[in-house]
């Protein structure tokens, strides 16, 4: 092992990078928590998110090593080798999502603003964009600079997160875990949030290169899954001391905080939610920019300048906006995400567990 592939990069940046496209783009602000699980009650919810939760360390633990056992650190060379002439399918759905997150975190950044400071929603965005252009444009070796230090930041906040809820209002969460509500749903529910969310693996494979093993690729893979579930878990626990009254509020992240009793950890969560939309931005955009490059070096073009890097960002997050200025948060939600959760499921999860398992298992180490 030489320094360039070190315990972290190989089995913790991986699900560190997935969890941070998965938070901002999945159940930052808790909306997306009340959309997919809350319709099934408190207990079922959480089994639609234990469900997730598998489903997403089985897809990234089979992707990884189909990636690594292919050396192939971008999502061009993945899908033409899992679906061959119709990797272009993905392609085009990959743009659609690219959009479609992108206009949620902006969207998210937006109301954040106003909902804290009373902002226009157009501030809180610029804010945002500007961050992730800093971020995206030095490539992978930004992401690998910023993720450890945005990642120790967002698990301590969830942490407080549920001890302040606990601490003001736990005494509410049995009694709502003990309703008798129907729990139909909860697998309909965490399949198709766990196929749109699952897309944050293409995110991952930029840093597959550090993997030195299928081993590696395996564990790195299963981490990924509770990772990226936990904090969630821990937040949609203290939802549920709420339930059902908080499925009508567009920030359900807010709502809770303002029940907290506690102005200064308002704002440091806050500031942790925008850190989130910051790492899933800047996660999806990376393996575009990633895609390009790698193009672009095979027809021996000169290196992808950060200017490149930086108008591309800049031209993805300006049309984004726009989207996040004409649909809003809710709605991009409510209909982006579940019509996309199918899409993937169907050309994303169901091949790489069917296709990519047995040309895993055909190839040797």
């Amino acid at each position: 092992m030489t320094a360039s592939t070190s315990f972290f990069q190989r089995f913790l940046l991986p699900g560190l990078v997935f969890k941070a496209v998965v938070i901002g783009g999945g159940y930052a602000t808790g909306r997306e928590l009340v959309e997919f699980f809350l319709p099934a009650g408190p207990a079922g919810g959480v089994l639609g998110m234990l469900l997730a939760m598998a489903i997403w360390s089985a897809v990234c633990a089979v992707g990884f090593a189909f990636a690594h056992s292919l050396s192939v650190h971008d999502y061009r060379g993945f899908f033409r080798s899992l679906l061959g002439p119709f990797w272009r399918l993905f392609e085009v759905a990959y743009l659609l999502f690219l959009v479609l997150i992108l206009a949620v975190v902006s969207a998210a950044a937006g109301a954040i603003g106003a909902a804290l400071f009373g902002w226009p929603v157009v501030a809180g965005t610029l804010i945002l964009m500007a961050a992730v252009a800093g971020v995206a444009s030095f490539g992978n070796a930004g992401v690998e600079r910023v993720f450890p230090y945005t990642s120790a930041l967002i698990y301590i906040v969830y942490a407080l997160f549920l001890a302040l809820a606990l601490t003001n209002f736990g005494d509410r969460i049995p009694s709502r875990l003990a309703l008798d509500v129907p729990i139909g749903g909860w697998a309909t529910g965490g399949v198709v949030y766990a196929s749109y969310n699952v897309v944050a693996m293409i995110a991952v494979l930029p840093f597959v290169r550090h993997l030195t093993s299928r081993r590696d690729a395996l564990i790195a893979g299963a981490l990924s899954g509770p990772l990226a579930m936990l904090p969630a878990l821990m937040f949609f626990l203290c939802m549920i001391a709420f339930y059902p009254e908080i499925g009508a509020e567009t920030l359900p992240s807010d709502f809770l905080l303002q029940r907290m009793n506690a102005p200064w950890f308002h704002m440091l969560f806050q500031l942790m939610i925008f850190m989130a939309l910051l790492e899933t931005a800047v996660g999806v955009i990376n393996a575009f920019n990633e895609r390009i490059g790698t193009t672009l070096k095979a027809r021996n073009v000169r290196l992808y300048s950060f200017r490149a890097r930086f108008l591309v960002v800049a031209a993805l997050l300006v049309g984004s906006g726009f989207v996040a200025a004409r649909f809003g948060l809710v709605t991009l939600i409510a209909k982006g995400y579940g019509a996309f959760g199918y899409v993937m499921l169907a050309i994303l999860v169901a091949p790489l567990l069917t296709i990519g398992t047995w040309k895993l298992l055909r190839t040797r180490q």
